[in-house]
């Protein structure tokens, strides 16, 4: 079993926490836009309270351990690892939640060319458990509107993880997954699941949209977020998202793997 020792080091050795490839001043950036309620950063949360530029770095110090310094406005940004660690330990609580009690689970992710594996080892873990992991939408279209205007994109699932494709995408994850911070795919997974094709989730694990889109319509959702997403962090605050992890989530896929291991020892569902 992997001990949090061996797991913090790990981290900060991979720049997954403590000083990590993340932008202070993107990030302050992205908490301007989150203020002024821009949908590219809110991922379909709408938030209760009044969320400006300070009120976001200090929810961000306390949620991730960013510095508070308002006046440090460039250079790289910094994730204290023992904040990490918390939060994988209580995201891996509500696995081993979802596992006991036989739970539908749906896993979607925004990054597909870095967290397919991730996840994928976790729905391997609950499908073992007994827990179906849902497939609802299949192939089914959603136009996401970007900075270069709406685009269409197919919803695919690899190993139980619902992304986003490139119209008439085939092949590796790694080739023709789409990066989205949209929520309009798992709206479109959950109205299908409402219709009839299979149960509605009893937990959503993801990350961006998939995240705080499924929180909002009020299903338990837990997932990854990097400082420069608080739309997560805030959407914990506020009480519809469960869990978030602060992580850097940019780096190579294989980096993510100690942290599989890490949650699933947790949960009770290492085989």
């Amino acid at each position: 079993m992997l001990s949090r020792g061996v797991v913090r080091a790990h981290l900060v050795a991979a720049r997954l926490a403590g000083v990590v490839g993340t932008q202070r001043e993107e990030s302050l950036r992205r908490y301007r836009l989150f203020g002024e309620g821009d949908p590219r950063v809110l991922l379909g949360l709408e938030p209760q309270g009044d969320w400006g530029e300070g009120e976001l770095v200090g929810l961000m110090a306390e949620k991730c351990g960013v510095s508070e310094d308002l006046t440090y406005r460039r250079g790289p940004d910094v994730i204290d690892p023992e904040r990490t660690l918390d939060a994988l330990d209580a995201f891996a609580e509500k696995i081993g939640e979802a596992a006991g009690r036989g739970l539908p689970v749906l896993f979607g992710t925004g990054h597909p060319h870095r967290l397919v594996e991730f996840y994928a080892e976790l729905a391997d873990a609950l499908s073992a458990a007994g827990c179906e992991v849902l497939t609802s939408a299949q192939g089914q279209r959603v136009d996401i509107t970007t900075r270069f205007g709406v685009r269409t994109y197919n919803l695919d699932y690899v190993r139980g993880v619902a992304l986003m494709r490139e119209p008439g995408a085939r092949g590796p994850v790694s080739e023709t997954g789409v990066h989205s911070h949209s929520p309009l795919p798992v709206r479109v997974v959950l109205e299908a699941a409402a219709g009839g094709s299979g149960p509605l989730p009893g937990l959503v694990v993801g990350d961006h949209g998939w995240v705080c889109g499924a929180g909002q319509l009020g299903f338990e959702a837990i997932g990854l977020a990097d400082v420069d997403d608080p739309a997560l962090f805030v959407g914990e605050e506020e009480g519809r998202v469960s869990v978030a992890v602060p992580l850097d989530d940019g780096v190579r896929s294989d980096y993510y793997r100690p942290l599989t291991r890490y949650v699933l020892n947790r949960a009770c569902l290492s085989r």
